[in-house]
């Protein structure tokens, strides 16, 4: 785009990935960030398609941006804005709870424009939502689990094979391969690691 990379671009589901990378190599990221504060949306979500009118939050764009500030606090210690910005965003999903409509309540199986169902785990997903991507970003930012995560946890847990492993749901062409010979359908290291340190993470909390 004729543009530094690290400059970013005017959409936020592209600019919350180059705050992730950005950040996590020491690059400067707050310009960026003071951006993507600026186009939260009444919802406490993203949307790249806020330019062409869109007034809410997009799964997509919004697990996006929440990647990118998680990983901008955890190199610069953030500040009181990014963090209500991130718990604000967190809030989106919980209160959808991670795949549903919050008008209706009826399970979202993909993005309106269609594209993968959310129960097909990837790994790397790029800019794309999945339940268990959803999850596992609450985890690593320490989200306590509460109730409205349940079903979403139930869909993870439903996943497991016999052998106590989950598949690689779909490879999107686009991105790279994680797994060099591991095609769809086929058990999936890094799915199973998502999975289980997801789990784990949620039963442990409830003990608590």
């Amino acid at each position: 785009w004729h543009k530094p990379f690290f400059e970013g671009e005017v959409e936020p589901c592209i600019n919350g990935r180059v705050v992730t990378i950005g950040a996590y190599f020491g690059e400067d990221m707050q310009p960026l960030v003071e951006r993507l504060l600026g186009e939260q949306m009444a919802d406490g979500g993203w949307n790249c398609d806020q330019e062409q009118g869109s007034t809410r939050g997009s799964f997509h764009t919004t697990i996006d941006v929440l990647e990118g500030l998680l990983e901008f606090e955890r190199a610069t210690g953030g500040s009181p804005a990014v963090k209500a910005a991130r718990e604000r965003g967190q809030e989106y999903l919980l209160e959808r709870r991670l795949f549903k409509k919050l008008s209706t309540g009826e399970a979202i199986e993909h993005d309106r424009k269609g594209g993968p169902v959310w129960t097909q785990f990837s790994y790397p997903a790029g800019w794309r939502y999945d339940i268990l991507r959803g999850l596992d970003y609450l985890r690593a930012a320490g989200v306590k689990p509460d109730p409205r995560m349940k079903e979403a946890i139930e869909v993870i847990a439903s996943k497991r094979d016999v052998s106590g492993r989950w598949a690689l749901g779909i490879v999107h062409p686009d991105e790279v391969v994680a797994e060099p010979g591991v095609a769809e359908g086929q058990p999936s290291r890094w799915n199973t690691l998502r999975a289980l340190r997801v789990l784990d993470w949620y039963d442990n909390s409830a003990r608590d």
